[in-house]
């Protein structure tokens, strides 16, 4: 990496060894199907000098909060990792921001450790999980947190969780549930009016809005049909969203996203470190390959400085490496890239 500003990555989560021993302590082991992977502050600056990220936008993935029973706990969990986050935005200026953790499906304390993330902590928005407990976003109930987020102009990261369902046998729930929880959260996002109302939410969707660009003309057309709305007005609603490209560069998904979604609407996003290093790379190297340099500078970078605009003053560019250590990196990369394109599918 040169010593300009490189990605800025939305999708990336942290597991602080606290929230790890807490999840043990309820016996949870894995999330989405993974086993919880392991994280410090150097792994992931080391996982962001590889591939070329100056800012990572961290985030506490599921369950977040929402295997505790009890709401004052959740809370409490919630403000601790909270201000976990902060300090560590503090300790790397420019390589770190965050997107606070809420305590769903409680909205009354979500709202308020809202306020107190946003405005006195500092964070770049909030994470809310497609469904906490079996509640979607978008159910009855949530007015005053988005209200709160609306007056605020909130960037929300929407990432999904388990479905409230047993798992299918032998289909890991990262693998597809995931990209139907999304979906359902942003189906009734937008069937609800919550996208509508509250226009100065930004809502981020992990993993490329999981079936939204593919399906949206299907999903536009029954809410009209449930609603009276038009669907051009539905569609509108749905581009209106900001799209990661978690684990979603690929020759058949990243025409679609890009397809549908607005100018400027399309994210970097690399799901680490629950997606390892080489499945970063490898979708790294689909954005690398398959984009133009004006596109790929935009979902790396630009379109994310218009979101998020602190990062067009405050982001430092990585620390200078040695000379062995970026060839080993460049051959990385390269190598990467090669493996992308020789597991793409022929023509015939």
């Amino acid at each position: 990496m040169t010593g300009a500003p490189g990605r800025v990555d939305v999708h990336q989560h942290i597991v602080p060894a606290f929230y790890r021993d807490l999840l043990a302590g309820a016996g949870i082991a894995e999330a989405g199907g993974r086993a919880l992977p392991d994280w410090s502050p150097g792994a992931a600056l080391e996982l962001m000098d590889l591939l070329g990220t100056t800012t990572a936008i961290v985030s506490v993935s599921t369950p977040g909060t929402g295997f505790l029973a009890d709401p004052a706990e959740a809370a409490d969990l919630a403000r601790v990792l909270n201000d976990f986050s902060a300090s560590l935005a503090a300790e790397h200026p420019g390589r770190f921001g965050y997107f606070a953790t809420l305590p769903m499906p409680d909205t009354a304390a979500s709202a308020t450790e809202a306020e107190r993330a946003l405005d006195e902590l500092g964070a770049d928005g909030v994470t809310l999980l497609a469904n906490s407990r079996g509640t979607y976003l978008g159910a009855d109930g949530q007015d005053r947190l988005w209200q709160v987020l609306d007056e605020r102009g909130a960037v929300v990261f929407v990432h999904p969780a388990e479905l409230p369902a047993p798992a299918v046998e032998n289909i890991p729930p990262f693998a597809a549930d995931f990209l139907l929880d999304t979906t359902r959260a942003v189906y009734l996002l937008v069937r609800n009016g919550i996208v509508r109302r509250h226009p100065g939410i930004r809502f981020v969707l992990s993993h490329a809005g999981g079936f939204v660009p593919y399906a949206s003309h299907r999903m536009a057309v029954a809410i009209a049909g449930d609603t009276g709305r038009s669907p051009l007005d539905v569609l509108d609603d749905f581009r209106s969203l900001y799209f990661d490209t978690a684990l979603s560069a690929s020759p058949a998904a990243l025409p679609t996203l890009l397809a549908f979604a607005r100018p400027g609407h399309v994210l970097f996003g690399s799901d680490w470190p629950f997606a390892p290093t080489a499945a970063g790379q490898y979708f790294a190297s689909g954005l690398d390959t398959g984009l133009d340099p004006a596109t790929l500078r935009a979902v790396n970078r630009t379109n994310a400085e218009a979101l998020f605009p602190r990062l067009g003053a405050d982001s430092a560019p990585a620390p200078a490496r040695s000379a062995p250590v970026r060839l080993r990196r460049a051959a990385r990369r390269t190598a990467a890239r090669l493996v992308f394109g020789l597991v793409q599918p022929g023509a015939d």
